[in-house]
């Protein structure tokens, strides 16, 4: 697997607890900008927010707002009117977006010794990541695709859901995901892709909400989807296809939002994301890996690893986004 087990982020519940001293001598109310699943009955939200309640005189109010895309375009909206302190799920594939948007101010973190990956960057930290990939039923599907080259050509005629690029960051993923693959000949896959989609929707919640309803064979969704079932219903019947070509990989970072008037109660905030409990409950919870060494959940090691990390460059991204996004469009529009 991807990480070992029982390192600790020393001295970062002794940073936090001076600096969450020094925010506030007031029971603040600090506002969070998240998604959806992240304050689900199932997420890490509610467990996050009172444990750092309990060690800090504030209260955190979590603003849920689809995806990490829309919670991008709220923010732009609202400007300096806007009432958040945080934004957090926004993903690694925005990130020069964001940056120009210039909507939040350096976190002033020093860097983990202990990260699991080769990643961070000075405005938006993060804190979990993870790979994209379509999940499927194999009680129903007993010879799935071993690419996404096999995937596209669906010669089996499978039925596909997936997330609008346009207000979904999995949907986002899997446009970078298709493009790093295909290259010029995206808009040939998009066609293909096209034939077999039963729908796209909105958000992730929604995508899988259906195909857990048996409206699709395959949906986008994350390599470490399976461990929710798992954890969740001891149910091993959900498996991700693992391609070959590799799958596309998501950093997810939060950041402090240029407006906040309690820049270090965020910060001590951003602190808390980083301990060993709270790195464990984005495992458990939010399903995905953390990014610093943490213990993992025992699910993890029962599913398919992914063996190749593909991204495409954060400037590369803002620079063709706009044009990808209108090569889909244009494509399934057809």
């Amino acid at each position: 697997m991807f990480f070992k087990h029982n390192f600790l982020f020393l001295g970062l519940s002794t940073l936090f607890m001076v600096s969450c001293a020094n925010a506030t001598n007031t029971r603040s109310i600090l506002t969070v900008y998240s998604y959806n699943s992240f304050i689900s009955e199932w997420g890490p939200g509610k467990d996050i927010e009172k444990g750092f309640e309990a060690q800090c005189n504030c209260e955190l109010e979590i603003v849920t707002l689809g995806d990490g895309v829309s919670i991008l375009n709220r923010i732009r909206l609202e400007g300096d009117k806007t009432n958040a302190d945080v934004i957090l799920g926004l993903d690694s594939n925005l990130l020069e977006q964001a940056k120009k948007a210039n909507i939040v101010v350096p976190h002033k973190i020093s860097k983990p010794d202990n990260l699991n990956i080769d990643w961070w960057d000075t405005d938006f930290m993060p804190y979990d990541f993870g790979y994209f990939a379509f999940i499927y039923d194999q009680q129903k599907i007993t010879n799935p695709p071993r690419s996404m080259h096999e995937l596209v050509d669906n010669k089996a005629n499978w039925k596909i859901i997936y997330q609008d690029p346009r207000t979904s960051t999995p949907g986002l993923g899997l446009l970078f995901w298709v493009k790093n693959i295909y290259g010029n000949d995206a808009s040939s896959a998009w066609r293909k892709i096209a034939k077999n989609t039963v729908t796209v929707t909105k958000g992730w919640s929604e995508a899988y909400g259906l195909f857990l309803k048996g409206e699709a064979d395959f949906v986008l969704s994350y390599s470490t989807s399976p461990v929710a079932h798992i954890m969740n219903n001891n149910e091993h019947r959900y498996v991700a296809a693992i391609f070959d070509e590799g799958h596309y990989r998501q950093v997810e970072v939060a950041g402090i939002t240029k407006y906040s008037q309690q820049p270090e109660l965020a910060r001590a905030f951003l602190q808390y994301l980083l301990t060993s409990k709270v790195q464990r409950q984005f495992a458990e919870k939010n399903i995905m890996y953390p990014i610093v060494n943490a213990p993992l959940p025992d699910a993890f090691d029962q599913i398919k690893p992914v063996n190749k990390a593909l991204e495409f460059d954060a400037k590369q991204i803002e620079n063709q986004q706009k044009a990808w996004v209108r090569e889909w469009k244009t494509t399934i529009s057809q």
